[in-house]
């Protein structure tokens, strides 16, 4: 594919974008803590998809955060609600989570999560866990009923960032 290659380069440099404050952060001298024990947890939302047919809303709470050499929180827990505002048997809310977390071998890659509610006026509850999570970010879209979220909702518009490790 010829998209492969520019795909690419904007993520490593969102990578380089978001690793810079953290290079500050310890050149600057600041504090090093090794391992927050205390977990926070942090409301999000109420987060509507383009024409206001889905919306999303929920709580995050890490715990574990280690800020040796890439920061990343040990647990992230997150829960919430989708409800599903398209008023169409045929069409679904969905919430995307992309969630970057540290590997064994030191990088950032990133996993979906996707959350799908055909049940209009009903919300449907989700919760779930992911360990090493270095960023949460979250879309919501409304589209046809699918397996999956399409590439229209995974690429097109803005992540919403909920949690970034510092």
């Amino acid at each position: 594919m010829t998209t492969t290659r520019p795909l690419a380069s904007l993520a490593l440099a969102v990578l380089i974008t978001l690793a810079a404050p953290v290079a500050a952060q310890a050149a600057s001298g600041a504090p090093d803590a090794t391992t927050t024990a205390a977990a926070s947890a942090t409301r999000w939302g109420p987060y509507d998809a383009p024409g206001h047919k889905a919306r999303a809303l929920g709580s995050l709470k890490v715990s574990g955060e280690d800020h040796r050499d890439i920061p990343a929180a040990a647990t992230a827990r997150i829960s919430g609600r989708l409800h599903d505002l398209t008023g169409k048997g045929s069409t679904c809310g969905w919430a995307v989570f992309r969630v970057t977390y540290r590997s064994s071998d030191g990088n950032l890659p990133f996993k979906h999560h996707s959350v799908r509610n055909c049940s209009y006026g009903t919300p449907k509850p989700f919760t779930f866990a992911y360990h090493d999570v270095y960023q949460v970010e979250l879309k919501v879209c409304a589209e046809g009923r699918a397996a999956k979220p399409s590439l229209n909702c995974l690429y097109a518009g803005s992540w919403k960032i909920l949690y970034l490790s510092r």
